[in-house]
Order: C-alpha cells, then sequence, then structure tokens
C-alpha cells in the first residue's frame, strides 16, 4: 500500500492576475490552501478557475502576484521544478502503450531503478483496481478506467500537490457517482495536497474540505461546504450552491413585514425597517399546501418518487418549492415556508443581511 505522503504543500496565492490580450481572467485573487487539503474550485465556465489551476501548475505564467509553495515563491520555477501532479479532462494515455507501460513511462523518463518502478506501479494499481487490467491498452478500457490510470499516472510520481481539472466531466452520471468516491478515498489514503476544478456543485459539495467559489475572476466565499450553502456571503454564492437554485424574490422591508408582489412575510428580527431587499428562499425550505403567504400555478414538475419539486409562476415570479404526493401542472397552489427559512440579500445581491436563525456552519 502507498504510504501516506509526508511532503505535503502548502499553496497560497497572493493578489495573482492574468489577462489574455485584454481580457482579464484572473483578477487579484487571494487564496489559502492549507497542507493536506482538498480544496475544490467552483464556478461558472469563464471565471477562471482553470487558468488559476493552470497558474499554480507553471502551464502559465501570471501578469502580477504570488504563488508560494510551503513558503517558498514558485512563480519563476518551471513546471517539472514544483513537484506537482496534474490530472486533465482528457486522459492523455498514450494509445500504443499498455496500462502498466503508461503508469511506469514518467518514472523511466526520470531514470527511475527498474525494481522501485515496478513497486510503485504496483502499490498504485493496487490502490486503483488496475490490477487485472495492466496489461490492455487504452483503447480496450471504459472511461473510469482510463480515468483511474491517468490519476494512476500521477500517483507514481508522489507529488507534493496534485491538481485536477475536470477530470470527471467526460464521464456519465453512474461512473461519475463513483469516481467521486474514489478520489475522496485516494485523498484520505494518501493525504496529499489535492486542489480541484470544477462547475459542477454536486462534485464540491461532496469532495470539498473547503469550497472556493469564483465569479467573473474573483473569488466570492471561501468555506466548508456546508457553511457555505447554509450562510452563502451573497446572491451569487446562494443560487449557484443547492439545486434546485435558490428562489430569489424582489422585496421591501415594511416595518414588521417584508412584503413583495403578492406576498408579505414576517420580517426577521434585528433587519432594519425600509429599503429594498431580495429574499431567498430555498426550494427544499417550502412546501406546496393548502394554504401560505405564496400562490403560483405549477408550469413543470420534477418527481423524485414520493415527492419532488414544483415550478411555479407567480406574481413574485418564477418558484420551485417541494410537494408530496400528486401534482398537476396547470394546478393553482399555495406556498408556504418551513421553519425559519428566510436568507436576505441587499437589493444589489452583493452582500448577505441575515440568515436564517437554523443555519449553522459545518
Amino acid at each position: 500500500m502507498v504510504e501516506r505522503a509526508l511532503r505535503v504543500s502548502a499553496v497560497e496565492l497572493k493578489q495573482l492576475r492574468k489577462a489574455f490580450g485584454t481580457n482579464p481572467i484572473v483578477k487579484g485573487v487571494d487564496l489559502h490552501v492549507e497542507a493536506g487539503e482538498f480544496l475544490v474550485m467552483v464556478g461558472p465556465s469563464g471565471c477562471g478557475k482553470s487558468t488559476l489551476l493552470r497558474l499554480i501548475a507553471g502551464l502559465e505564467t501570471a501578469d502580477s502576484g504570488e504563488i508560494v509553495f510551503d513558503g517558498r515563491r514558485v512563480n519563476d520555477l518551471p513546471p517539472r521544478d514544483r513537484d506537482v501532479g496534474m490530472v486533465f479532462q482528457s486522459y492523455a494515455l498514450y494509445p500504443h502503450m499498455t496500462v502498466r507501460e503508461n503508469l511506469a513511462f514518467g518514472l523511466t523518463l526520470r531514470g527511475m531503478p527498474p525494481a522501485e518502478i515496478e513497486r510503485r506501479v504496483g502499490e498504485a494499481a493496487q490502490m486503483l483496481e488496475l490490477q487485472p487490467l495492466l496489461q490492455r491498452r487504452p483503447k480496450e478500457l471504459s472511461g473510469g478506467q482510463r480515468q483511474r490510470v491517468a490519476m494512476g499516472r500521477v500517483i507514481v510520481r508522489r507529488p507534493k500537490l496534485f491538481l485536477f481539472d475536470e477530470p470527471l466531466s467526460n464521464l456519465d452520471t453512474a461512473l461519475r457517482v463513483q469516481m467521486r468516491g474514489e478520489l475522496a478515498t485516494l485523498h484520505r489514503r494518501l493525504g496529499t495536497t489535492m486542489i480541484y476544478v470544477t462547475h459542477d456543485q454536486v462534485e464540491a459539495m461532496t469532495l470539498a474540505t473547503r469550497v472556493a467559489v469564483f465569479n467573473g475572476g474573483v473569488l466570492q466565499q471561501l468555506g466548508p461546504p456546508l457553511e457555505l450553502y447554509h450562510r452563502p456571503a451573497n446572491r451569487f454564492v446562494a443560487q449557484f450552491l443547492g439545486s434546485p437554485s435558490m428562489n430569489v424574490l424582489p422585496a421591501r422591508r415594511d416595518g414588521a413585514l417584508i412584503k413583495g408582489a403578492g406576498f408579505e412575510l414576517a420580517a426577521p428580527p434585528g433587519l432594519e425597517a425600509g429599503g429594498e431587499v431580495l429574499v431567498g428562499l430555498r426550494p427544499q425550505d417550502l412546501q406546496v399546501g393548502a394554504d401560505g403567504p405564496l400562490s403560483g400555478t405549477v408550469t413543470s414538475v420534477e418527481r423524485l418518487g414520493f415527492d419532488g419539486y414544483a415550478y411555479l409562476s407567480s406574481e413574485a415570479g418564477a418558484l420551485a418549492a417541494r410537494f408530496e404526493g400528486e401534482i398537476e401542472v396547470g394546478a393553482k397552489v399555495k406556498v408556504r415556508a418551513v421553519g425559519d427559512a428566510l436568507h436576505v440579500f441587499s437589493a444589489d445581491g452583493a452582500a448577505a443581511l441575515r440568515h436564517p436563525l437554523n443555519a449553522r456552519a459545518h
């Protein structure tokens, strides 16, 4: 079995910037990655997360700012000297080589003794359950098997830092679920620092010790997955994490009430009266029923078995809420909040003014 890595690497990014031509992609990012953690960088396409990963690997050069490994500035180090292993979306396997040869190739180039190469290949193959596949070529493997070989090729090198750039995006749903579990197990066994890029918030919530949410080249929020889910810093984070997305409705504070188009809700304590706000309600915290302050017409239904989500057209805007039993498209329904479910954001969505009292950081 491969021993837990002792040469784990802490990574610090200081005011990192990168533009391509006149298009700024990374806009002054400050980020500290703890040694041994599994950090997931998540955000929509074009938000700068893959560029950040390539900057850390040395595949791109920063315009300004610093990249620091274990207290040492590495901006000027070429990729081969950074002791980083990177797994890409494409498997990048050599098609004419067997699995064993693909795993061993990098070590052979480094002039490692054959006995040590064999030992490392055997350990990686055992860890990733590749032993029955060692004599096959990539064309004889499934997508999940090819991705395990790509990870094995990095594992045999024993880098201080693992970087993953959307490695599961080419796999079908069942394989993605399986590979997420295998990646989590791999991190527990190796203890190496891992930075993982994805646009899939389910991967972020499942894998990460901490999640960094990016939008437009700017870090929006950093923290444990459930902290970001329960206490989002702004509207973007609130709506990016969670499926279906959080309902956000325009409203106004009016004394003891928050009033919007077609609804009135009790204003939470501590919220100043007056002024425009945005009200955030997660679909999981809304229930279709016989009564409630919100009402609308069912436009579509997502069934999950006995229950599911109803999507509504309402005077307040589009809504999603949980339902139980049966519900028909076209039905007019009422919706109530379950418990203390209200998030409140500034009118521009840039800051959270209040989270539900039961929203706990984990």
